[in-house]
């Protein structure tokens, strides 16, 4: 049994993960701004504090908070609290491990596949790939240095590039599962998905098992938006439009921020396989039947 503290613990991802560190006998603290439950304590990145109870005995850290990416158009100002709610967060969690000299086992962080940038293209990417150069590639850039601070401590890290997660709960799949489904834009741009249950699973493995390192977290198969929207229209009965949304629209109501949607790689899950973690929901049709 371990103690984790995690950041963003309430959202979409650590609802679930809380959850499932509990069926598994571990215990969960939660850092929130607004804590409500006795398991949560307040932190305030604004004003660079924490509260230091939330630290007692703790092993690891799981690093989910930020704000979504696709929440919110990209101002300026935006994109600045898009990158200071991953990176300062993470910077406030290593001074206070670092000035405390807590023994943790791990710090775990997320981080996007908007690494390798939004670009649609037969490369196949693998950890080892260079980043983008894009406003994507730019926060993964930053949120990840930010998290392997903890190595100079000689902390093991662990990152997890995920890519669309799919939940029954809210996040993409709600806003995808409109009256007509239809693809966008090119059609052409790959999709990298994985079920959520599947990833808090390699959350799971890092924890029980000392996954440490870089990883892809997407499922094996790739889609494209094409694919991806006649499959989840065939899922969940709905009308399937053999006529993408011009990219020219999604621009109008979306600015910048069109690129998560007209642009998309094919990404690798090769290298969290070779650690012997098998993907439950490997296929989008079993995905979308179990959602």
């Amino acid at each position: 049994m371990a103690k984790i503290l995690i950041t963003g613990g309430t959202g979409l991802i650590g609802n679930k993960l809380t959850q499932l560190l509990i069926e598994r006998n571990h215990e969960v603290a939660i850092l929130s701004r607004k804590p409500s439950e006795k398991n949560e304590f307040k932190w305030d990145i604004a004003k660079n504090t924490i509260d230091e109870k939330a630290f007692e005995n703790i092993d690891f850290i799981i690093h989910l908070a930020g704000a979504g990416i696709a929440d919110e158009r990209w101002s300026n100002k935006r994109k600045k609290e898009l990158i200071d709610s991953r990176v300062h967060s993470a910077n406030l969690l290593f001074n206070y491990v670092k000035k405390r000299k807590i023994p943790l086992k791990g710090f775990i962080s997320a981080s996007g596949i908007g690494y390798y940038g939004a670009v649609t293209s037969e490369v196949v990417f693998e950890e080892t790939a260079i980043a983008g150069n894009d406003f994507l590639a730019e926060i993964c850039i930053k949120w990840e240095a930010a998290a392997m601070q903890f190595a100079k401590e000689q902390i093991p890290v662990t990152i997890l590039r995920t890519g669309v997660v799919l939940s029954s709960n809210g996040g993409a799949l709600e806003k995808m599962k409109t009256p007509i489904i239809t693809p966008l834009g090119s059609g052409k741009q790959n999709l990298p998905w994985i079920h959520i249950d599947d990833l808090c699973e390699m959350y799971l493995k890092a924890i029980e098992n000392n996954l440490t390192g870089i990883y892809n977290a997407v499922a094996p198969e790739h889609q494209t938006s094409y694919s991806f929207s006649k499959e989840l229209a065939k899922s969940v009965q709905k009308p399937f439009v053999d006529f993408p949304v011009p990219s020219f629209v999604l621009k109008i109501m979306f600015g910048e921020m069109a690129i998560i949607l007209l642009e998309g790689s094919r990404i690798s899950a090769k290298k969290i396989e070779k650690t012997g973690f098998s993907f439950r929901f490997d296929t989008l049709e079993k995905a979308l039947k179990s959602l």
